[in-house]
């Protein structure tokens, strides 16, 4: 039963540095490293485009809280200095 046992492990182990060493070689040929660089490089877009976004919502948010238009004009002075529409009907009946 022992030898049936340290048989199996070394027919498992075998097999197991097989696939690694196969996929090892496969990691090192052309396409491997350029299957590899390819991944990198969609990697580092989808980063850089997570980042663009995560920086246009906090922009968009700290600008929300502030009241502040996309060009910087202040919201609030341009809603004040804004004629009202009741001001401007009450003006318009005198």
């Amino acid at each position: 039963m022992s030898r049936s046992l340290w048989f199996a492990a070394g027919a498992g182990a075998g097999l197991w540095a097989a696939v690694r060493a196969r996929r090892a070689a496969e990691l090192l040929t052309v396409e491997g490293l350029q299957d590899r660089v390819g991944a990198a490089v969609v990697g580092l877009r989808m980063f850089r485009d997570e980042v663009a976004q995560g920086k246009a919502d906090a922009e968009t948010d700290l600008r929300d809280r502030m009241g502040l238009a996309l060009d910087g004009r202040d919201q609030r002075r341009a809603l004040e200095a804004a004629p009202h529409p009741q001001t401007h009907d009450q003006e318009a009946g005198t």
